[in-house]
């Protein structure tokens, strides 16, 4: 978009349009200056106010724009319409239009111009400034997303960790539960013997209290006789001797009120001692329950032993399952290694001079010797039918050399280049599609050629592993085979990782089947990107050289230069079973020249670690165990 396409349609040798000016010669602000025009304009006093409003809105409508702010609106409809909004900085291009519209505003009103650049300008400096800060947020994002996935993969091993332990706690539970259930049916059997001697004393004190009862009015009906007695007697008395009747009436009320009394006092007493038990059934049923609890205190105790012995029987079981594991990969390991003897009377039939000199030439010799007797045999008559040694070639050129090279021999110098900047291009917006950041990674030089093709055949023998494991040929494989076969291929890896390829193969199954298609795993789609299972290989590959490289790292200790002794020192101790050969490959790649250069040479421990990270370095021989180790390991 060009300015002068809005400088053809409002041209700056004429002058701007005429403004249209309000009654009192302000500034037009149309249209909302047209309401104090047109109101009187057809007014009628006696109409209703729903009229008077739609007549006023019929007024606005007839009164023209400004040509200024026509021709300004028409420029930036057009405009618009010329932008493709599916780009990816769509808003900015929409904001450009606008943005001349505002020049070209400010440039034609000379007296608000200094104000509207004022305005234009901070806004400007606050996109700006939010672009800045925008752009400075995005290296966070990035960090925030690797952090959320080294996270989500911690969250991961916790979760697998703790599920023996629930296992553990649940089997724990139940056992607890059980023995819960049999304390509460020896407290049922103990309650049911209390409610059975509760029952037995009601029934004692029932018996006691009618005897109680009974001999009261046995005392009752004595008493009775008694006094009747005295009354007989006290009659004839009277009879011979005349007392005096008021005398008696007097005593026999009182002796009423004292039998009152006695009558208030009994009955307090049977309510306040109506439930008391005898002191001999209570003290019996207190010893009793005295016993319970002191075998209760004791089975507490033995309780509390046997479980100290399961959680150490638990933690020799877990031990002797680890080493039982370690016995195992040892054990497959020696198995894959051990070849059977072979059958050396064969080679008499192939060596000239047959069986008779055979046997002179392999008498004494061990098989190792006899492997070298058998070679030079064979490069003897090798060498006697050759008439031509075939040429080698010179050192093979880089991949970013032979990829010039070859875009200058299909195209010509000139256009080489433009393709080569056109093909960078592409493949550093394009992170990612799996084929073109390789590509671009090894370009740059980020990533070594050999990385590439070593990640390809660790997936080329995993493919053979599992084919070797599919004896009827049918393309799917138990999880239990799966598993065998990941660990027949890549006998160096942890538990963990062999347990994330096998939920990365099972992410499209139900769980509850159990049969993997393992040679879907494999597939690609249209622009060369993998499934999620060779994907995971692939990111373990990286993770696992990193952590390599970072036990390098923390053998070398504190220093900050390293020389070619000192790096095949700490190869040795992280990584014993390393051999010469691959020790001086990892060497060559830190000090980039030959082995017999780099005795003297000293890099940076960083620089060195640079080199290392950029090229196939791992582990050849297996890692020392240890107790808690994760599988995150940070960048370099």
């Amino acid at each position: 978009m060009h300015p002068n396409s809005l400088k053809s349609v409002l041209p700056k040798k004429h002058k701007a349009p005429s403004f249209q000016l309000s009654a009192r010669g302000r500034w037009s602000t149309w249209p909302a200056f047209a309401s104090g025009q047109t109101v009187l304009k057809n007014h009628k006093p006696c109409c209703a106010p729903e009229e008077r409003m739609s007549s006023n809105k019929q007024a606005l409508l007839t009164i023209p724009k400004p040509r200024y702010l026509e021709q300004l609106e028409s420029h930036l409809r057009k405009e618009l319409q010329y932008l493709d909004l599916t780009q990816r900085n769509s808003q900015e291009l929409r904001l450009q239009p606008y943005r001349e519209i505002f020049e070209f505003f400010i440039d034609n009103f000379k007296t608000y111009k200094p104000l509207l650049s004022a305005i234009k300008n901070e806004y400007e400096a606050t996109l700006a400034h939010q672009k800045e800060t925008i752009r400075a947020l995005e290296p966070l994002k990035a960090m925030v997303t690797t952090v959320s996935e080294e996270c989500s993969q911690q969250i991961l091993a916790l979760q697998e960790k703790e599920k023996v332990e629930i296992n553990m706690l649940k089997q724990e539970k139940q056992h607890l539960l059980k023995f819960i259930d049999d304390m509460k049916e020896e407290k049922s059997s103990l309650q049911t013997q209390v409610e059975r001697l509760q029952t037995s004393v009601a029934e004692e004190y029932t018996r006691y209290l009618n005897e109680h009862g009974a001999r009261k009015l046995l005392l009752a009906k004595l008493n009775d006789m008694h006094n009747e007695q005295l009354n007989v007697k006290q009659r004839q008395v009277q009879d011979v001797k005349g007392e005096d009747v008021v005398k008696l009436t007097l005593a026999l009320k009182i002796a009423r009120q004292d039998l009152t009394k006695t009558q208030v006092k009994l009955n307090a007493m049977i309510a306040d001692y109506g439930d008391v038990v005898p002191r001999r059934e209570f003290e019996s049923l207190e010893k009793k329950y005295s016993d319970l609890q002191q075998e209760m205190e004791t089975l507490k105790k033995d309780f509390d032993q046997l479980h100290k012995e399961y959680q150490t029987l638990l933690e020799i079981q877990r031990e002797t399952a680890e080493e039982r594991d370690n016995f195992f990969t040892e054990l497959q390991q020696a198995q894959r290694s051990c070849t059977p003897r072979p059958n050396w009377a064969k080679c008499s039939e192939v060596i000239p001079g047959g069986a008779d000199r055979w046997d002179c030439l392999a008498e004494g010799k061990t098989s190792d010797q006899l492997v070298d007797v058998l070679l030079e045999e064979i490069g003897t008559r090798l060498l006697k039918e050759m008439n031509v040694f075939p040429g080698r070639t010179g050192k093979r050129p880089v991949l970013p050399e032979f990829f010039l090279s070859y875009l200058q021999k299909r195209y010509g110098d000139t256009s080489a280049m433009e393709w080569s900047y056109t093909l960078y291009e592409n493949m550093r917006l394009c992170p990612s599609n799996h084929v073109m950041s390789s590509f671009y990674n090894i370009l740059t030089g980020k990533v070594g050629e050999e990385q590439y093709h070593m990640q390809n055949q660790l997936i080329s023998n995993l493919q053979k592993e599992l084919a070797a494991c599919d004896s009827s040929n049918s393309g799917s494989l138990t999880s239990e085979q799966f598993r065998m076969a990941l660990r027949e291929a890549f006998p160096l890896k942890r538990r963990g990782s062999i347990q994330e390829l096998i939920d990365a193969s099972r992410y499209q199954l139900d769980s509850t089947e159990d049969l993997i298609d393992y040679k879907s795993l494999f597939k690609e789609d249209e622009e060369g990107n993998p499934e999620p299972f060779v994907a995971k290989i692939r990111s373990q590959y990286v993770r696992e050289k990193q952590e390599y490289l970072r036990e390098l790292r923390n053998n070398l200790g504190d220093l900050k230069e390293v020389n070619a002794e000192d790096l095949k020192a700490a190869f040795c101790t992280i990584d014993p079973d390393i051999d010469g050969q691959t020790l001086d490959t990892y060497i060559g790649l830190v000090y980039e020249v030959g082995r017999e250069q780099t005795d003297q040479e000293v890099v940076p421990v960083d620089t060195a670690l640079e080199r290392l990270l950029a090229g196939d370095v791992r582990r050849v021989g297996p890692a020392a165990r240890e107790e808690s180790k994760t599988d995150c390991v940070g960048e370099y």
